[in-house]
This record gives structure tokens, C-alpha cells and sequence, in this order.
């Protein structure tokens, strides 16, 4: 059975479809509810779908007949969002869809955050990498646990969901930028070092963001023997641990990640250093 066959066969009448774990490898095809502009790249959709068992830090596979099919990360789950860069073919196809259009999508997938909640939670995010963390977030406010998030980007045009995380009562925001447009100026990472030295007690780290970022985090976190979890990214195309596309030394980011222990990572050769191109050759990361 074809993924055509799903769309030719689907009701056009609107709807909100429900799934469970025994149908996330099925692919299905949902109405755009609607598209907000985050920042002058980035866009958040909301699908006409609900996926309320997800946890934060995990992903669903995105498809757009006749382009292509690519993870994004679960920004919101019922109903279910994502929020997307336009940095290439896929992203800017999927740009240019309007409310009302139809889209494929499948999952959920990976394994996500998962609050300590005897710590307070720093919750540290990096251009895009900063939407995932506004549902980990709400999950922590909800628990109870005292969350500090620190933001960063290159400028304040590209900070996405700073509006929504302010709108979260009990929240504390640091936001930085390169060129110091917004909150203070310089690399968030510095910013984390400083709320660490004055923390008490000290808090767990959650990231998702650029790997230089993560990388600068994973020393951070075990050189002052602080827990953490780190969400990478790889090229993927089957989402769950097939296709062998997403490797990382001897793991796989879909289906051991994309969320990592910072114990994890300690001894990946390739984390910081390789990704793999979709023909699978290794390049660096720049």
C-alpha cells in the first residue's frame, strides 16, 4: 500500500485524527489549521491532528508529496505543532503551503527530554532548537519544578516563542544574541556558566540547539558534574532505526535520541565533529 493511496482515500472533510503507538508508522494526511510567522525564517504550523501521548524532545516525520519527508520536532502536541527554518528545498516548499493545505505526517518518534524533578531545570536553546523547549517547559511548570530558560540566537529577528515563554507564569528568561539586539550580547552558552555560579541548587540541563552549542554544554555539564540531556540532529529518513542514515558512531540519533545523556556522549567520535550527508558520506560540522 502506497502513501498515495492514503491521500486518495482520504475524507475531505475536516477533521482531527487521534492515534496511538500501534499507528505511528502509518502515514497520515491532515489539514494546515493554521501558520504563524515566528521570525523572518521561521514559521510555526498547526496541523489538524492531536498526538497528546508524545513527550517533549521527540519528532514525528513531516512528508510533502512529490518533495520529500523530514523529522521536525514536536513544538506542541495537541493540537500538533512544529515549528520550521526555511534553510532549503523541503522547508522552503514548505514555506509556501497556506492554511487549508494538506500534509502527511507520521510518528511519534525517539526518545525525548525526561525531567529530574529533584532539580530545578535550565532549559538552554539555540535558534530553532529554542521551540522544542517551550513544551518541555510547560511539562516542568507542571511538575512543580523550577525552570530557568536561556535563549539564544544572532540577532533578536531570530529568536523565535520568547513572547510565548514570557507568557508562562513562574518562568525565569535569559535571552542573548551576537549582536547583543536582545538581552545581553554573546554566546548563551556564556550566560549558562554565569546562572550556574550563582545557582543553588544546582540545576539540570536541557538543551536542543546548534552542536557547537551542545558541545560547549557537554563540557560544561561534566566539568562541574552537573546531569544533562542533549538533543542532536541527523539527516534521517526512516525515522525509526531502519534506514541506518542518522548514525552516530554506533548509535542511532532516531531511535537512541534524539535526546542524549550527557554520559552518553563522552566517548562519540563523531559528536561535534561528523554528520552524514543523505548519500551517508561523512562531512564535518561547521
Amino acid at each position: 500500500m502506497t502513501w498515495q493511496h492514503f491521500v486518495d482515500g482520504h475524507s475531505p472533510t475536516s477533521f482531527t485524527s487521534r492515534v496511538n503507538e500501534r499507528e505511528v508508522n502509518l502515514p497520515q494526511t491532515v489539514r494546515i489549521r493554521e501558520i504563524r510567522e515566528e521570525t523572518r525564517t521561521i514559521r510555526t504550523f498547526i496541523l489538524d491532528a492531536e498526538l497528546e501521548s508524545s513527550v517533549p524532545g521527540q519528532f514525528i516525520m513531516l512528508w510533502l508529496p512529490g518533495v520529500d519527508e523530514k523529522p521536525m520536532s514536536i513544538a506542541w502536541p495537541a493540537p500538533l505543532t512544529v515549528a520550521v527554518a526555511r534553510v532549503g528545498p523541503f522547508s522552503t516548499a514548505l514555506h509556501q503551503r497556506k492554511e487549508g493545505d494538506r500534509v502527511g505526517w507520521r510518528g511519534p518518534y525517539g526518545r525525548g527530554f525526561s525531567l529530574l524533578p529533584e532539580r530545578p531545570a535550565l532549559l538552554v536553546g539555540g535558534g530553532c532548537g529554542v521551540v522544542p523547549l517551550y513544551f518541555l517547559a510547560t511539562r516542568a511548570l507542571q511538575q512543580g519544578i523550577p525552570t530557568t530558560v536561556a535563549l539564544g540566537a544572532h540577532t533578536a529577528l531570530d529568536l523565535p516563542y520568547v513572547e510565548r515563554f514570557r507568557a508562562l507564569e513562574g518562568i525565569n528568561i535569559v535571552l542573548t544574541t551576537d549582536d547583543g539586539s536582545a538581552g545581553r550580547r554573546g554566546f548563551v552558552t556564556a550566560a549558562v556558566s554565569e546562572l550556574l555560579d550563582s545557582a543553588s541548587p544546582t540545576p539540570a540541563i536541557y538543551a536542543c540547539g546548534p552542536e557547537p552549542m551542545l558541545v560547549a554544554l557537554h563540557k560544561i555539564c561534566r566539568e562541574r558534574g552537573i546531569p544533562g540531556q542533549l538533543s542532536l540532529e541527523r539527516y534521517m529518513k526512516c525515522g525509526f532505526g531502519v534506514c541506518g542514515q542518522c548514525a552516530l558512531d554506533g548509535l542511532l540519533v532516531c531511535r537512541d535520541g534524539p535526546v542524549f545523556d550527557v554520559t552518553e556522549l563522552d566517548d562519540l567520535r563523531e559528536f561535534g565533529q561528523y554528520h552524514r550527508s543523505a548519500a551517508g558520506r561523512r562531512l564535518p560540522i561547521r
